[in-house]
Order: structure tokens, then sequence, then C-alpha cells
């Protein structure tokens, strides 16, 4: 992939115009092979990915797209027991996936499953709620150890409440023979609350965020030693460095990268941040709605020395993707560690897909992802990009 943006990208406050080589719908989802996709994950020639609807019994599926460009369910989850609405990225393991659904399992509060490129599913453990966690969103898992880490939204302390919410979210370890034990409850301020967000792992030290808490219940980024005493790294403020950072940090040359769904200097469009291991965060790009996109939901995914990433509105200045009140089907964007923006492609909200809430995955020279809605029968798509 390219290893550095166009001038006219280079100067941080100007978004460029579109530069990418080409952007291909590769699939139309419908209601049998899932509705709602979220992220993909590369793995040898094929992508793998979960939808967080649709399927046989309408709580999503997981499912794979080979190279001869066909897409087949590998499971469908059944609700119940079995699992309902796989949200994160799948990781692998010794041959095997894993996953994580928000809901369903043996007390209705979200799952960690296995399943195996032949579609044999097993549900690992099913969160109890209360002190040992409940629905883990968007995080997907981190392997590392041989287990598998993640976050869940709610549970935990049950003195800890945010909103409706009972317990502030746990960051847990479970082993691939489904024993669980939770690593961190989350007290809401100083060191945040419901974790969506996947966990990376840096010298030992596992890394997230959280969606709110933190000193100004804006969220904060935290880390985790393995001694098990957590620390806010950095608590966000809203303006104009940022709110609620849904996704989880990617690391590139020491420095974390991020992004937050909300605040920045704009009509809490959200931004793109660095923060040092020290603690010191700045804004690298503020969004605006339009021309460069709003709601950045997705994480950033690093190659060449470039990050790339999704917002899920803005962009255009059509009408068929209004949602907050703001307008645009959502963009695809580069971005440099020094802040230099450009647009890779603009949703319309056509067949091309709208709503890109997952990021991308990096395979060969292109990019790959997934939008939330639109496509044939607006259930979502999955496309590719070469920047």
């Amino acid at each position: 992939m390219t290893s550095a943006l166009p001038p006219a990208a280079q100067n941080p406050d100007r978004v460029g115009p579109l530069q990418s080589k080409g952007f291909e719908q590769l699939y139309a989802f419908a209601g049998p092979a899932g509705s709602g996709p979220a992220g993909l994950t590369s793995i040898g020639t094929a992508l793998y990915g979960t939808a967080t609807g649709g399927g046989t019994n309408s709580d999503g599926t997981v499912f794979v797209r080979g190279v001869s460009g066909k897409v087949r369910v590998l499971h469908n989850f059944a609700g119940g027991t079995d699992g309902s609405q796989p949200e994160g990225n799948l990781v692998e393991l010794n041959g095997v996936l894993y996953g994580t659904t928000e809901y369903g399992g043996a007390n209705n509060d979200g799952t960690v499953f296995s399943v195996t490129s032949a579609g044999a599913e097993k549900v690992l453990y099913s969160f109890k709620g209360g002190m040992d966690g409940a629905t883990p969103m968007l995080a997907g898992l981190l392997v590392a150890d041989g287990a598998l880490y993640g976050t869940t939204n709610a549970g935990g302390d049950p003195s800890c409440h945010y909103q409706d919410i009972v317990g502030c979210g746990t960051v847990f370890k479970v082993t691939t023979a489904g024993n669980e034990r939770v690593l961190y409850r989350f007290r809401g301020r100083p060191d945040g609350a419901c974790p969506s967000s996947w966990l990376i792992d840096v010298n030992g030290v596992l890394y997230g965020t959280t969606n709110f808490g933190g000193t100004y219940d804006n969220g904060s980024v935290f880390q985790l030693p393995a001694s098990g005493k957590e620390s806010a790294l950095y608590s966000f403020k809203g303006y104009p460095d940022g709110a609620m950072p849904v996704a989880g940090l990617t690391a590139v040359s020491g420095t974390f990268y991020g992004t937050t769904a909300l605040g920045g200097a704009y009509d809490d469009s959200g931004t793109v941040f660095a923060l040092t291991p020290s603690g010191t965060e700045s804004v690298l790009h503020s969004f605006q709605g339009a021309p460069d996109g709003a709601l950045p939901y997705a994480g950033l995914t690093a190659s060449g020395g470039v990050l790339y990433g999704t917002t899920e509105y803005g962009g255009n200045t059509e009408e068929a993707c209004i949602g907050r009140g703001i307008v645009g089907c959502g963009t695809i964007y580069a971005i440099t560690p020094s802040g230099g923006i450009t647009i890779l492609y603009r949703l319309r909200g056509d067949k091309n897909g709208a709503n890109p809430f997952a990021g991308l995955v990096s395979a060969g020279d292109s990019l790959y992802g997934t939008t939330f809605a639109g496509g044939s029968a607006d259930d979502g798509t999955i496309f590719q990009i070469a920047p």
C-alpha cells in the first residue's frame, strides 16, 4: 500500500480531494446471510465477519467470503443459550475463530463463542451479569499468551451506575476451555465507565478506552498492567479534544492513535487523536460533517505509515442518510500521524452502501470493510477500496 499521502493531504487543516484508485462493492447482504455487518478479519485469502442481525433466526450470523467472491454463512445464531447479536471482530487462535455476542447465552448477558471454518460453533462462556460483567459490545477479543481478553459494557461493580446501566463494565480473561476471570471492574470516575473497545497488549500492559466516565465523564483511555492496578491514562474533556471513544487504540511507533465518536471542535462530530504513553493527547483532526465525515465509531488501521478509518455519517451533502441531524452516508479516510487527512470515498446511500460503522482490514494492496446499511436490500455491504 502507499506509504505517503498526496501533497494536498499534508496540511492538517485541509481536506484533500478524493484520492482512491477505486471503490468496489463486493457483496450486498440480504436477510438470510445476515444484516448490519460488523467488522472483518482477513485470514489467508478469505474474509471472515459477523452480522449483527438477520440469518435464519434474525439473531445474526458468522460469515465468510472466499476467493470465489461468494459469501457463505458459517453459523446462524439462535438466541437463547446460543447467543444473539454478534458485533465485534473475530480473532483466530490455532485455526479456530473466536468472538462475542452482545446478548443471549444462559443469562442473556452475552457470550464468548468459538466457530471453526467448517461452521461448528460452541459457546465457551455465558456472562452472568452482576459482578461478572454483561453485554460485550463492539469489542471483539484480544489473543495474548494463548488466552482471550476483552471488555464488557455493563456489569462488574454494582455500586457503579451509568444512566440505566447497572455496573460500569469489566475487563475479562477467558481461556479456550471456557474458564473466565474478571481482571478489573470499572468505577466510573476517575477510571472510566462502559468500555466497548477492543484491547491491545503493549509489553504486557493492556490498553483500551471507555465510552463514559473518566474525570469529565466524556470517556477515558486506560491501562491495565498484569498487577491489575488500573489507571486512566487520559480523560477526555469533550471540547475540543473529543468525547466517547467507542473503538480501541492502534499503536504505531510508540504512540497510541484512536477516534472519539463525539466531541471535537465542530458540532460534536468526533475526532482522530494521538496519545503518548505518558498521557499527552493531541487532536489530529476534528471532523466537520461535510465534506470530511462525522461520528467515527470505528478505530484506525495502520498500513505503510498511514492510518485509515471510516465515519458513519457525513461526507456528501445528499439527504439520503440524514441521522442525528447530520447529512451524509459516511466516509472512508486516510490520515497521517501529523494530521494530514484525505477523503478516499464518500458513501452515497445507494447500492454501494451507507453508514460504515466498523473499521477496515488491510490485505494485499487493498482495504476491506463493511457498511451497516445500504446495498440492494439495505442490509449492508462488503466493499474493497485501493488507496
